[in-house]
């Protein structure tokens, strides 16, 4: 099958497109044929080995990707939720920058007709770390003001809609050119941080989602009102760090149930989630390395999609 891989950690550069074996699977798992799939800033990350504590790589060469969407192959001999050529989408087991993934069974969703398999590839990874943060680790409620950094973003623009689903008052950071992309989503307020000083422009906020590396833990404290909380992707000490500023944080781990995305599935269905797709790519090597520096700027909109079959 076609696949892009990484034979070494480093640039965009590492990846390359080559033909690997189909992966094989046990007996609690799927083999999907893939449609599509996106890019993650994670994939970024692992491609450049800065996160080799969490997300180590065992071997080369490696695939990278999380999300699948796509067509049941074969299934393992335990798996009674899937049949062969059930529409699906989830978190893959192996790599999924490829024409064939593995998937647990209870990371997987039947997917509706009526969802494109480029939507439903969008959003696997960023809708459960959404999920997750909000509801798992924010405890968030209806009434309460939330601050969502960098909500123009893959997890950010998801958040949004998830916060505003559940009642809360969202605050979110974005720069000028995407006030009407985040307020489109439901944003309340938006902040634009590259003339104002968040800290200085969000107060009495009841949790802060931390989405983007390298923002000042001391400047989300001093927003939180009393027994608010950090809620962080990015910054494993995030609980040992703020604890010095008096406020509670939490680093969020994602550990994905079938009914979760079942429920991501019927918000896409009556379209009360939406995924915002900035542009396709091919699964070549070319256009995969074009879409992680892309990713690296940190200033991409929504999410970046990997067409793999028509």
């Amino acid at each position: 099958m076609r696949a892009i891989t990484i034979q070494e950690y480093g640039n965009p550069d590492v990846l390359r497109g080559e033909q690997v074996a189909v992966p094989s699977y046990n007996d609690n798992q799927v083999l999907v044929e893939l449609y599509a799939t996106s890019v993650n800033p994670v994939d970024c990350n692992i491609r450049a080995g800065v996160v080799q504590e969490v997300f180590p790589v065992h071997s080369f060469p490696h695939i990278l990707g999380l999300d699948l969407a796509g067509v049941v192959k074969e299934v393992g001999t335990a798996v009674t939720q899937f049949k062969q050529g059930d529409r699906v989408f989830g978190l893959g087991s192996t790599g999924t920058y490829a024409e064939y993934a593995v998937a647990e069974e209870d990371q997987l969703a039947k997917l509706s007709s009526t969802i494109t398999f480029q939507e439903a590839g969008a959003l696997p990874a960023v809708a459960l770390t959404a999920w997750h943060s909000l509801f798992h680790y924010g405890e968030l409620k209806e009434g309460q003001r939330v601050l969502i950094h960098g909500g123009a973003g893959g997890v950010g623009h998801v958040a949004i809609q998830m916060a505003k689903r559940a009642g809360a008052y969202v605050m979110t950071t974005a720069r000028a050119s995407n006030h009407k992309f985040v307020r489109s989503l439901g944003a309340d307020e938006v902040i634009d941080y590259t003339s104002v000083d968040f800290s200085e422009a969000a107060r009495d906020v009841d949790i802060v989602f931390d989405f983007i590396m390298g923002i000042d833990q001391q400047k989300n404290s001093n927003v939180l009102k009393q027994g608010g909380r950090i809620v962080s992707i990015v910054t494993p000490s995030i609980e040992d760090i703020v604890k010095a500023y008096g406020v509670e944080g939490k680093f969020v781990v994602v550990n994905p149930k079938r009914e979760e995305l079942e429920q991501i599935e019927g918000w896409l269905q009556e379209q009360s989630l939406k995924a915002y797709i900035n542009e396709a790519y091919p699964l070549a090597e070319e256009a995969l390395r074009m879409a992680h520096t892309r990713i690296e700027t940190k200033h991409t909109r929504g999410k970046l999609v990997i067409q793999i079959r028509e």
